[in-house]
């Protein structure tokens, strides 16, 4: 139960952190209702949820190919973010009821599952903060407990954000929505180029 509790703060203490997928999650729970919304958060828990198994059970391989591919995932990864960022600018509302559904829901999830996968700095403080932990956990049950807590804690703080955002949901017409779409939209294309400017420096060094 103690090695869960860990998992759970770690899982936590990565997600609840507000970036580019914080400012989805918001935005898709304020345009397309709650279940859009944690459907994006559950996408960024399952990441987490996949990197605590490569560090918590010492998959040194998978780990040290993600390091060295860190560069390209993250021109990948900010490239993603600018497109999306584009697209929910120019989004309206009008048109996004029906993707809270089927389809949009799947998107939802594969899209933050997607972006924090290859998101360089979720690599590095998975390895840095499990590290302690994992150090004295040696075997089987003792690491799936930590991932089971990693996803439980980074899966709560997406169900709290989505249902939280949702119940001022009920305030926003369709101007302030498109609003929402446009400063949301400058917002991740933001973090997309701070990304893609920071893996360009580092391909030029």
């Amino acid at each position: 139960m103690e090695l869960f509790l860990q998992g759970l703060i770690l899982g936590l203490s990565i997600a609840a952190p507000v970036g580019p997928i914080g400012v989805l999650c918001i935005r898709r729970t304020l345009a397309d209702g709650r279940m859009s919304g944690l459907a994006s958060g559950l996408g960024a828990a399952t990441a987490d949820a996949i990197y605590g198994c490569v560090a918590a059970f010492g998959l040194t391989f998978i780990s040290g190919f993600m390091l060295d591919q860190k560069l390209w995932l993250g021109l990948l990864g900010g490239a993603f973010l600018c497109y999306l960022g584009v697209r929910t600018f120019f989004s309206q509302p009008a048109q996004q009821a029906a993707l809270a559904q089927g389809q949009g829901l799947a998107g939802a999830y594969g899209s933050t599952f997607f972006l924090t996968l290859t998101n360089p700095m979720t690599i590095l403080s998975f390895m840095a903060m499990f590290a302690g932990i994992v150090r004295g956990s040696t075997d089987y049950s003792s690491a799936a407990m930590i991932v089971l807590g990693v996803f439980a804690g980074s899966a709560t703080w997406w169900l709290m954000l989505s249902g939280g955002v949702s119940l001022f949901r009920a305030r926003f017409d369709l101007n302030a929505l498109r609003w929402v779409n446009r400063i949301s939209g400058i917002i991740i294309v933001a973090f997309g180029l701070f990304i893609l400017i920071g893996q360009i420096g580092n391909l030029s060094n």
